[in-house]
């Protein structure tokens, strides 16, 4: 028997100062959260059993078993699972191996934590929320079908270390036993396990079982009573996902959901349905009313549970969703697919297909119809999945419109806060008006007073407002809305109205001068062309039509992606005083240098205009301030 002394990794540390010292409130989730894992192994080892048959339950079926001993003060939660490996416990339960552990340790830092448990399920640690209530934990597992009965002991009192030993274990499964703090004894009570039990994990499918001391009548003597003790199920163990929904109550969906999702907040909203012809499934899928904190990072797992008559498959079934729907969490129980299906076979299943269309049809059609009949929990929802919602312009072309439907903006012509939808911006387009408008930037407040929208102002129309770095990749990909084009602002030509004889004059008289800038600027822009979009602002820069967003392309070069030379054009308004100005100045002296400065000092400008930095800051804030002296000493 070895005994090695190990120490956490920095991140365990962390969050176990936080368990311990900062979440005060619902401190029973831990039941929940253990009582999950178990009944995790057991999903996992029964799956592995029907390829592998040294892998069995015990006699009596597979079960969890909670264990209160008040003497010593323990509380242990049994299963019969897959168990774990001396190797395994430590990469289990000594470390996290998440890419989002950082932030979430981050977000339990900054904010008022201790009433906000959700955080804990959300990135499973749930088995670090046993030190809100014990100061030692002992995690004692064999693995299943090893053919001895070596196992592994691991224990620690969250001092920063936790030691592993060698043992020797009966049966497989683990057993996690809490050494209970000593104000926190009354989960040792029959009556709040059972609450907590019944509140959190009522639908576990494998029984939760606990040995009940009762008194009864004695069956050798008349009259007497006698204390005898039995097993006794503390949980419903039904399939809520197989009950008929009018049997269903909303608290029963919420409380499953969390069970599935480890997250302690109500969803959004709960799908249920049941699919019957070429392919008959039941699902049981939830919107959650939140985003986790790690939905954009790489390893997010994505998909609803598989399970195939009852038998789970696996937790995160990929295929079922596409992944502009990666936020739905739930269950999905196939009677269609056999039961040693792997993941290479699902790529290629067709009832697998079937199966992912009809989903995505239903909550689609759910999220519709939230838009339409309940709005302000629609937009409660879209502020925290929108984004993700979006990809689906882009990536399923047969879904494009349906998902152009569920898109809500903010626009030029609505109040802050206030939103509005592509049929509604059709509904209100002016007469002659044949685009849809859009623009991105950073802030609405910065895209208001953006000179890109003078020329529309003027006009009366409407322009929604983008703030995702993706907007521009979406619009472009839906391209058109009901047959009518979608428009970017700030990219291609802008014509709102045929030019007039002043404008006309204006534009000959300055063909030389604009040549004059073409030349000097070649270096950094395409081209120099008349505005249409300029009505007050002397100049701007502008995309080709399918050119790359200058959002976009910031936040491409700001994750180190190599993005290729995308030279701007210049457009100038001709009607502007500074033109009339340097085209007298060009008459009298065409190498005028003030005339050069005045050419470097407008392109600056527009880089400001676009959100960009001047390309020599030093140089143009002397350039500035030599003009500020000039006109200061003509005073």
């Amino acid at each position: 028997m070895t005994k090695t002394n190990l120490e956490f990794r920095t991140e365990v540390k962390q969050l176990l100062d936080l368990m311990i010292h900062s979440l005060y409130s619902h401190k029973e989730i831990f039941l929940r959260e253990l009582i999950s894992n178990a009944s995790d192994a057991i999903d996992r080892a029964r799956y592995e059993s029907l390829t592998n048959s040294g892998i069995m339950e015990n006699e009596g079926g597979w079960k969890i078993k909670i264990s209160a001993d008040k003497d010593a003060g323990t509380l242990t939660i049994s299963d019969n699972g897959i168990g774990m490996t001396r190797d395994e416990a430590i990469a289990a339960l000594g470390t996290i191996a998440h890419s989002g552990t950082k932030e979430f340790i981050a977000a339990l830092q900054s904010r008022e934590v201790k009433d906000n448990p959700d955080l804990i399920g959300q990135f499973g640690v749930g088995f670090y929320s046993s030190f809100m209530v014990a100061d030692k934990v002992t995690v004692v597992s064999r693995k299943a079908g090893i053919g001895d009965s070596s196992g592994v002991k691991w224990e620690s009192t969250a001092d920063g270390f936790y030691t592993v030993e060698d043992i020797q274990k009966d049966q497989k499964g683990t057993d996690v036993t809490l050494h209970l703090k000593a104000d926190e004894k009354k989960y040792l009570d029959e009556w709040e396990i059972r609450g907590i039990i019944r509140k959190y994990s009522d639908y576990i499918e494998h029984p939760v079982v606990m040995d009940i001391e009762r008194e009864k009548d004695s069956e050798l003597k008349k009259g007497e009573k006698v204390r005898v003790v039995e097993e006794e199920t503390l949980n419903s163990g039904k399939a809520i996902w197989l009950r008929d929904k009018s049997q269903i109550t909303q608290e029963e969906y919420n409380e499953f959901y969390k069970h599935v999702s480890h997250d302690f907040s109500d969803p959004a909203m709960a799908v249920h349905f049941r699919a019957e012809g070429t392919s008959e499934f039941t699902a049981l899928l939830y919107l959650p009313s939140r985003a986790p904190f790690d939905i954009f990072y790489k390893d997010f797992k994505i998909g609803p549970a598989l399970y195939v008559k009852r038998v789970q498959i696996m937790d995160h079934c990929e295929q079922l969703i596409p992944l502009y729907l990666r936020f739905v969490k739930g269950v999905v129980d196939s009677s269609d697919l056999p039961l040693n299906v792997s993941r290479e076979l699902l790529q290629k299943n067709r009832q697998v297909e079937i199966i992912n269309k009809n989903i995505t049809r239903k909550v689609l059609d759910t999220l519709s119809d939230m838009k339409k009949n309940r709005f302000d929990e629609y937009l409660r929802f879209y502020k925290e999945f929108g984004r993700i919602l979006k990809e689906g312009i882009h990536y399923d072309v047969s879904k494009r419109e349906t998902i152009a439907d569920l898109l809500i903006f903010d626009s030029t012509q609505k109040a802050a806060g206030t939103y509005t939808t592509l049929q509604e911006y059709l509904d209100g387009m002016k007469e002659g008006q044949e685009e849809i408008f859009y623009i991105t930037g950073s802030s609405r407040a910065e895209i208001i007073k953006s000179p890109y929208l003078e020329a529309f102002r003027d006009k009366g129309y409407e322009v929604l407002i983008m703030l995702d770095e993706v907007d521009d990749i979406v619009m472009s990909a839906l391209h058109e809305y009901k047959g009518k084009k979608i428009k970017s602002v700030i990219k291609g030509d802008i014509k709102l109205d045929k030019p007039d004889e002043a404008e006309k004059e204006a534009g000959k008289k300055l063909e030389t001068l604009i040549a004059l800038i073409r030349e000097q600027l070649k270096d950094e822009v395409k081209d120099v062309r008349f505005s249409g979009r300029l009505r007050d602002t002397a100049c701007c820069l502008v995309a080709d039509e399918g050119g790359i967003d200058p959002q976009l392309e910031k936040l491409l070069r700001s994750m180190g992606q190599n993005v290729p030379e995308n030279k701007r054009i210049l457009e100038i308004n001709p009607s502007h005083p500074i033109f009339g100005a340097m085209n007298r100045l060009f008459e009298r002296n065409p190498k005028s240098a003030v005339l050069e400065e005045y050419i470097n000092l407008l392109y600056d400008q527009a880089l400001l205009l676009e959100g960009s930095k001047p390309k020599d800051p030093v140089s143009f804030a002397g350039t500035v301030t030599r003009l500020m002296v000039r006109d200061a000493e003509k005073e």
